[in-house]
């Protein structure tokens, strides 16, 4: 029997807001979708006063958008990336 250790993850104090755009139904947003259903609950117990935003859309492509401090947007294209290689990328952005 495998058993799945899902991380925390604790956004720093600068991010102020998480967006990602993805599509219902394409396979290079397979990975987000599967980041969504199986992290998101987790990384909102972590950060409950932080907006997190899951935006769909047909045909979009994958990307996670970070809102800083003062306004500042950081963004990371997400096609094609697995669920796990998703999460890093968000706590790439929550160091910044």
């Amino acid at each position: 029997m495998r058993t799945t250790l899902i991380r925390t993850v604790k956004m720093g104090p600068s991010v102020r807001e998480l967006r990602l755009h993805l599509c219902q139904t394409g396979p290079e947003s397979k990975g987000a979708r599967d980041f969504v259903q199986n992290h998101y609950t987790k990384l909102k117990q972590e950060n409950p006063k932080m907006p997190i935003l899951i935006r769909e859309c047909s045909g979009v492509q994958p990307r996670l958008w970070a809102r800083y401090e003062m306004g500042q947007e950081s963004s990371v294209a997400l096609t094609n990336l697995k669920a796990e290689d998703i999460l890093k990328q968000v706590e790439a952005l929550g160091r910044k």
